[in-house]
């Protein structure tokens, strides 16, 4: 029994929305799912999973601007991010014009996430982490066992989140990324919303901007 994933890039940025799922009952969570939405559905079809809710890191359009629509035509549960990032759910129809992305409605989360707080997928659960800097609504998703972390748009293979949108702040992001993420064992893979997945170790020994000093 474990929990398994897939990648989905989606958008025209590319985000990587992916699908997690549990092996042993295949119910499955997408998490960002930023649009192309029959792409993503079809995945979810191919693999035989039963999707059962969304869970989202942050409110960026890129990686919750198909949420609304998903949750309505399957009738399934929005799990995060935390309440900080309302502004940017609320603001989603602002985003899709400013980005040049189809329209997109806002929406309510059923279940805002917090520092502590788990999710349960199947018989997996997945650990919660408030890491605002990007966002200050931004959560991140852990699973202990596989040690697989889900890490939005915080850290990227060589790189962070950028922080130059509203209420981005670089000192909360860098903070956020030494005292949740560095804390955890070095070979936990991560998915990054951008770009291919790394280590929490590589990750400590070589990124130039929270590296080195750990």
């Amino acid at each position: 029994m474990s929990l398994q994933y897939k990648i989905i890039p989606v958008t025209a940025f590319e985000q990587n929305c992916s699908l997690i799922w549990c092996d042993q009952t295949m119910d499955a969570a997408v998490v960002d799912p930023g649009g192309d939405l029959p792409k993503i559905q079809a995945q979810v079809k191919e693999l035989g999973l039963k999707l059962k809710k969304i869970i989202l890191t942050h409110a960026h359009i890129d990686h919750a601007g198909g949420t609304a629509d998903l949750a309505e035509k399957l009738e399934i549960q929005i799990v995060g991010p935390h309440e900080g990032d309302q502004f940017w759910i609320t603001a989603l129809p602002q985003q899709s014009q400013m980005f040049g992305f189809p329209s997109v409605r806002s929406f309510t989360p059923d279940k805002w996430l917090g520092q502590g707080d788990t999710v349960d997928i199947g018989k997996e659960t997945l650990k919660v982490f408030h890491c605002p800097g990007h966002t200050p609504g931004h959560v991140v998703f852990y699973h202990e066992a596989s040690k697989l972390l889900a890490v939005g748009d915080v850290l990227f293979n060589g790189s962070i989140g950028r922080t130059d949108f509203p209420k981005g702040d670089y000192d909360t992001l860098v903070n956020s990324i030494r005292t949740h993420l560095w804390s955890l064992p070095d070979d936990v893979r991560f998915i990054p919303g951008h770009g291919p997945m790394s280590t929490i170790g590589h990750e400590k020994a070589t990124n130039p901007f929270v590296g080195g000093s750990g």
